[in-house]
């Protein structure tokens, strides 16, 4: 395993700056280049697991559940507010002893968003965690060739 320090191929003081006469003192090192290279290659990698049909039913998935479930909630929230403002007569209406409409209502917000979450969470592990470490793997392995076999 190789620690990667991001100051690695930052130019040192002198490298690469004119020097006497316009000549350069010093060239930058080929490591860098080769990194450069990699990049690139690493760069493409990813690219073509965008572009490929796993990568894109993983964000179709992802967006079939996400879309529909903000907008319902947007609504949901939206609607409370209206009511709070332009039915207050409603709001107020007791429902048992000093609990109220706009009461259950503020509460069934929090409820609604611990449900949206472990829904969420069940949908991401059901229809999408497995597909995703799928493409994760083959990705770290695709780069790993494209750099070489180098971790």
């Amino acid at each position: 395993m190789r620690y990667e320090d991001p100051w690695y191929d930052a130019l040192a003081s002198g490298w690469g700056e004119p020097g006497p006469a316009g000549t350069h003192l010093a060239e930058v090192p080929a490591v860098r280049r080769e990194r450069e290279d990699e990049a690139v290659a690493a760069a493409q990698v990813y690219l073509e697991v965008q572009r490929s049909a796993a990568f894109q039913g993983v964000r179709s998935r992802y967006r079939r559940f996400v879309v529909p479930a903000v907008v319902g909630f947007f609504l949901w929230y939206v609607g409370y507010v209206v009511a709070a403002t332009a039915a207050p007569g409603l709001m107020a209406r007791p429902v048992a002893g000093a609990v109220n409409v706009a009461l259950l209502a503020g509460l069934g917000q929090f409820l609604s968003t611990f449900l949206l979450t472990w829904a969420y969470a069940r949908h991401a592990r059901l229809r999408r965690d497995r597909a995703a470490l799928e493409l994760r793997w083959d990705t770290q392995e695709l780069t790993r060739g494209a750099r070489g076999g180098v971790a």
